[in-house]
Formats: structure tokens, sequence, C-alpha cells
């Protein structure tokens, strides 16, 4: 797909993430009140902050982390992993298809979050893990603040990922893929609000910026009108 018409669908891609924003603001706000969930998240989170700002950065930890993130958007797309090369200084992988969701799923796909999630999931169906969910809690802030992170810490520098996708397409996307898991993922481990009640709420903010969009095109085409009447 040419870059330019990356450029144009990442500008009509930009009221749905405006309204994507929206939402997952109004499902904090409601979720605000789950201090057991909450609270462990967060301190989680907090620490693993403290860890990355006084710790060397575990770059060959990430670099895993992202070239097995390529590899699995390949398989899902039906693809072919044909090489992997993993270092702290960088990665690559070399892979049958190519797609922009395949070249940019690291950036939004916290894989060792989901991995956290899993592998709970599974302990909790096999040995009854109920108990320790507040450790899960952590465990998930620590492993969610990873990605974002590292994330942030890898885009300071030029990326060909990000560069071969283009800048404001790459960011769209990125910005998009982290919101949507939130929005998915703070109704299911939080329980309140419903997930339903939440993709509810982006589907009612996405008609009100489009609203407002088309509010906003009609003011300017009326606004040319007159001046060149």
């Amino acid at each position: 797909m040419p870059k330019w018409i990356k450029l144009i669908l990442a500008l009509l891609l930009l009221p749905v993430a405006v309204a994507q924003a929206m939402a997952l603001e109004r499902v904090l706000a409601v979720s605000g009140s789950a201090d057991t969930t909450w609270i462990p998240l967060l301190a989680g989170f907090a620490c693993w902050l403290v860890i990355f700002s006084l710790l060397p950065k575990p770059m060959w930890i990430y670099v895993l982390g992202h070239e097995l993130t390529h590899a699995l958007w390949t398989w899902l797309f039906g693809g072919q992993v044909k090489s992997m090369k993993i270092s702290s200084a960088g990665g690559h992988v070399m892979v049958s298809k190519h797609n922009f969701l395949i070249v940019l799923a690291p950036y939004f796909f916290p894989l060792y979050a989901i991995l956290v999630v899993l592998m709970y999931l599974l302990g909790n169906w096999l040995w009854g893990w109920q108990p320790y969910r507040l450790w899960f809690h952590l465990a998930l802030g620590a492993a969610y603040a990873f990605h974002v992170s590292l994330t942030w810490h890898v885009l300071q520098t030029q990326q060909s990922d990000i560069t071969s996708q283009g800048w404001l397409f790459s960011g769209v996307v990125i910005f998009m893929g982290n919101l949507a898991w939130l929005l998915l993922g703070v109704p299911l481990i939080t329980g309140n609000p419903a997930l339903t009640q939440a993709l509810s709420w982006w589907w009612q903010y996405l008609q009100l910026v489009f609203h407002w969009f088309a509010t906003l095109h009609n003011w300017v085409v009326m606004k040319m009108l007159t001046i060149h009447s």
C-alpha cells in the first residue's frame, strides 16, 4: 500500500481514535472504584517504572518479545517465519508475509502482559489460583509497564518498522491498538463496566465525533461559498 494512501487512511482513522480515547476515559472513570484491582495493578506498574529508571534496560528480553510478536502475527496471517536473530543491540526476523499489522504489532501488542494473563487463566483452571489474584494483578501491571516503557524507549530512535509505514499512519495504528487493548482489558479485569457497555460507549462516541466532523465540514463549505459569492 503506497504511503500516500496510508496518510489518507490515518486521517480518516483519527475520529475513530478520538472516540476510542473518549470511551476509555469513561471506562476508567467507572472502574475507578475497583480498589482491589487497581491498587496492585498500579503498584506493579510503578515498581517496573522504578526498575526501568534505576537499572540497565533489559533490551535482550524486549527484543525477544518484539521479534516473537512479529513472528506470532505472521503466523496469524498464514505466513511462515524463516529465521530470527535476537541480541540486546537489536533483532531481525525473516517472514514470508508482510502487512502493516505484522510490521507494527510489537508496538501495540503487549506480548508479555498477555502471557501473564494466559498463565494466570491456565493456573486458575488447573490449580485454582483465585487466592493469588492480587499477585496476578501486580505482575500484569509490571508487564504492561514493561511494554509501555520499552516501546517508548525504542521509539526515541529511528525504527525501520515505523519509517516503512509512515510516521502518522504508524502513530495512529499504535495509538489505536494500545487503546483497544485497554478498552477491552479494563472491563474484563475489573468487571466494571461490562465489556458490552464499553463497546457501546465507543460506538456512541464514534457517532458523536463523526457528527462533529460533519458539522465542521458543513460550516467550512458554507464559509467558502459565502466568500466566493
